[in-house]
């Protein structure tokens, strides 16, 4: 049974960085692709990063670009992403989500999800 738990969000001030971290279990096939999501209020959920199941491919939104990161330890079963140079806009549930079915950067193309975890960045 694939599980997902993320970790690591908080409250930090404009220009500060947060490490979120994604917990997976379940996940025994090279196909699966793991991404990170958010949605802020009143928005739809927006795609941010995603890598491969090996952690050899990444794929990061032009939105954050340079400012996130998102890498794996297969030895503690995380995907990470590395939030830095954090705006007040960047608010919102961060998620973790994961399918089998290929690349994708809409929400519906993901089998299971994490249950989010909040991140705020004050001005």
């Amino acid at each position: 049974q694939v599980q997902l738990v993320e970790s690591g969000g908080g409250s930090v001030q404009a220009g500060g960085s947060l490490r979120l971290g994604c917990a997976t279990s379940g996940l025994y096939f090279s196909s699966y692709i793991i991404s990170w999501f958010r949605q802020a209020p009143g928005k739809e959920r927006e795609f941010l990063a995603s890598i491969t199941y090996s952690g050899g491919s990444t794929y990061h939104a032009d939105s954050v670009k340079g400012r996130f990161s998102i890498s794996r330890d297969n030895a503690k079963n995380t995907v990470d992403l590395q939030m830095n140079s954090l705006k007040p806009e960047d608010t919102g549930v961060y998620y973790c989500a994961t399918t089998r079915n290929g690349w994708s950067t809409r929400a519906d193309g993901y089998d299971y999800w994490g249950q989010g975890t909040q991140v705020t960045v004050s001005s």
